[in-house]
């Protein structure tokens, strides 16, 4: 199996002074701020992986998880677990779902894998567990600040 990836990198502009040197590989696109990247971020990508990291990492992940629970992406979000990094957050989750904070479809939400080939694989399997995708434009232009906000769904989410 061969898997194509683009190399991106979205960076607000605070940070582009202290944190982006050297050479770039791919496109470099430069946003003003952390909700600004996370939406961009949103709607380019087919999917989101988190490796190992720390509250930045862990804000977006769970950023990501959220918006697919309301419905606002239907995209797989996996967890490269390597030497059990993320046992204790799939723990929480598993603790969440089974007290009943987490909807049983919803914490199917989350991918995990040891390995960067197994976690691919099981993304390449994953099927959404929600019925409908908020419209684009209607969640990225309130996501970003312009506009109103989308009407209030009907009928309660299924995760």
């Amino acid at each position: 199996m061969r898997h194509e990836v683009g190399r991106h990198k979205l960076s607000e502009k605070t940070k582009l002074v202290f944190q982006i040197s050297g050479a770039s590989v791919g496109e470099v696109k430069i946003v003003s701020d952390m909700h600004e990247r996370k939406a961009e971020m949103a709607r380019q990508a087919d999917a989101f992986i988190a490796l190992p990291g720390g509250y930045g990492t862990m804000e977006e992940l769970l950023e990501m998880i959220t918006w697919s629970q309301l419905g606002i992406h239907d995209k797989p979000v996996g967890l490269l677990n390597v030497d059990g990094y993320y046992d204790p957050l799939l723990a929480l989750f598993d603790k969440g779902a089974a007290e009943g904070f987490i909807k049983a479809d919803c914490r199917q939400i989350i991918v995990s894998a040891p390995t960067a080939h197994e976690l691919l694989t099981k993304m390449e399997q994953y099927t959404r567990s929600h019925r409908e995708v908020a419209s684009r434009t209607s969640w990225e232009m309130t996501e970003l600040g312009y506009g109103k906000a989308a009407p209030e769904p009907e009928e309660e989410a299924s995760c």
